[in-house]
């Protein structure tokens, strides 16, 4: 897992090069437990 710096107020979360979370898209941040199910779900 690497962080990337991004402009614009992105945060997104990619696994593999497949986005799993996008604040952009949704409008607000993820939960810790939001992340973890996304991850265990690859």
């Amino acid at each position: 897992m690497t962080l990337q710096k991004a402009r614009g107020g992105a945060f997104e979360v990619t696994i593999d090069g497949e986005l799993i979370f996008s604040k952009l898209r949704l409008g607000r941040f993820p939960t810790h437990d939001e992340i973890d199910g996304l991850i265990a779900q690859r």
